[in-house]
């Protein structure tokens, strides 16, 4: 039978929570709704905070119900939630008022101030706060803060003291966009003292994987977890999806192609990007998690009817490389593989039907994952071996058999690579597995290899090269 481990997803919309056993198979699973965020006016974005501990406390007594005498063997579980959402909790642990989401940008004001105060700090770890950055929603809260406010909280903190019933430390992954320095291990004093943010306010900081503390009696009766079971420390989502796909150990990498393309690797070095559109997550075992974040991806397919998908990848494969080159940017604006604020779609040349510019966009995303891949290897972080893929994007084989060509190397697919699962690996690390690479390689999907086809490949790599061309040209890739 074995020990089990728990992963434990807060996403935006809805809580998942999924039961592993050694080898990585799912015993059990259980989801709940979330109420939609507000968003109004001012770029504020807010979600009600208190919702978050019923949904996960009922999804983790819906699994240990299933499980029945088997819940006993779940030894420890993992927390993984959305970057940077930060809420203020009295004394108890408790919110006292709503959550500022990832997305919310009311805090222009406190992240020029972060910006120009931690200059010499930012440099160093090549994390830019933005109104976006936990930071800055941190020095907008301490401004505002709800009379009787104790501590402000990062998502998986205000679950993980349910657990364990007292204060709990936060993680590096949830704390690196919300002022922690990951290289030198310690929050920017400096720029908190210039937005006032007291330093009673921000809990200890701790790598994923250590132990925050043992669920206790009140939270076992709860949700029907054995008294005792550790609650260990996750990452974010975006972290916890990459390890889901097995991308542990230096120089592997993944792309997660959802409505974005992200990129996500492993290096021995902290990535330095001068640009900013790379940045570095600490892995549990010291070394670094280096990626970023695109505009392009699955959003170039948002125009076509679902229903037609299936028939349009089997022309496209058929038809070959595309007759012209296509950047299916949706709005305007990219920042990764290259920051240009000013980029906006481009077509090169007259497609010859709607086979040739369907496939000219499936190309154009992947001619992005490649630049993207090309530029962090620049950097010092190259990839090695198949380049694992997750996501919508992912379950098209013809898009892979695309992405493999242009990249000139295997495509990896791994079914089943979500959050609530790279939780459970870091739930698993230290646990009933000796560290996060033996846990992947015991728990994480075989995955179906994706070859380039050969005869595609140079004039594919011809297309990269007009593609490369043509953003110089615009100004928006340097020489």
């Amino acid at each position: 039978m074995g020990e089990l481990v728990a992963g434990v997803d807060i996403a935006t919309a809805n809580v998942r929570v999924q039961v592993h056993d050694q080898a990585g198979a799912v015993v059990a699973a259980a989801s709940r709704p979330l109420p939609q965020p507000v968003r109004s006016s001012g770029g504020r974005s807010e979600q009600d905070a208190s919702a978050w501990w019923p949904a996960v406390r009922d999804c983790l007594a819906e699994c240990t119900a299933a499980l029945g005498a088997r819940s006993s063997e779940i030894t420890s579980l993992a927390i993984s939630a959305t970057s940077g959402t930060v809420v203020a909790v009295d004394g108890n642990g408790d919110p006292l008022g709503p959550a500022l989401m990832y997305d919310d940008r009311r805090a222009e004001t406190e992240a020029r101030t972060a910006v120009e105060v931690g200059a010499p700090r930012w440099e160093r770890t090549g994390i830019t706060p933005s109104a976006g950055s936990g930071l800055a929603r941190i020095g907008w809260l301490a401004r505002h803060l709800p009379e009787g406010t104790a501590l402000v909280c990062h998502t998986p903190d205000v679950i993980a003291r349910k657990l364990v019933g007292r204060p709990v430390a936060t993680d590096t992954s949830h704390a690196l966009k919300s002022g922690y320095d990951a290289v030198a291990g310690e929050w920017a004093t400096e720029v908190f003292d210039a937005l006032e943010v007291p330093s009673r306010l921000l809990p200890e900081v701790v790598r994923p994987t250590a132990v925050l503390g043992v669920v206790d009696a009140a939270a076992a009766a709860e949700t029907g977890l054995p008294q005792g079971c550790e609650v260990r420390a996750g990452m974010t989502d975006g972290c916890a999806g990459q390890l889901a796909c097995g991308a542990v150990d230096v120089g592997q990498f993944v792309t997660v192609l959802g409505t974005t393309l992200v990129l996500k690797g492993v290096s021995k070095e902290l990535v330095h990007d001068p640009a900013g559109a790379v940045y570095s997550h600490l892995h549990p075992d010291g070394v670094w998690l280096p990626g970023g974040a695109a505009n392009i991806g699955g959003s170039a397919l948002s125009d076509v009817d679902t229903a037609e998908l299936a028939g349009l990848d089997e022309a496209a494969t058929e038809r070959g490389p595309a007759s012209v080159v296509n950047y299916p940017l949706r709005g305007e604006g990219e920042r990764f593989p290259f920051l240009a604020r000013q980029a906006t779609q481009f077509v090169l040349g007259t497609p010859e039907d709607r086979v040739d510019e369907y496939r000219s966009r499936l190309e154009g995303v992947a001619f992005c994952e490649r630049l993207a891949l090309e530029r962090v290897a620049e950097l010092g972080a190259p990839a090695a071996g198949p380049v694992r893929t997750a996501g919508g994007g992912a379950r098209s084989l013809a898009w892979c058999q695309i992405r493999a060509s242009i990249l000139d190397r295997p495509v990896l697919r791994v079914q089943g690579a979500g959050t609530a699962l790279g939780a459970a690996l870091l739930a698993a690390s230290g646990s009933i597995h000796p560290d996060l690479s033996t846990a992947a390689a015991a728990m994480v999907p075989e995955g179906e290899l994706v070859e380039p086809v050969r005869s595609e490949v140079s004039p594919l790599d011809a297309s990269y090269q007009r593609f490369l061309a043509e953003l110089r040209t615009r100004g928006w890739l340097a020489a």
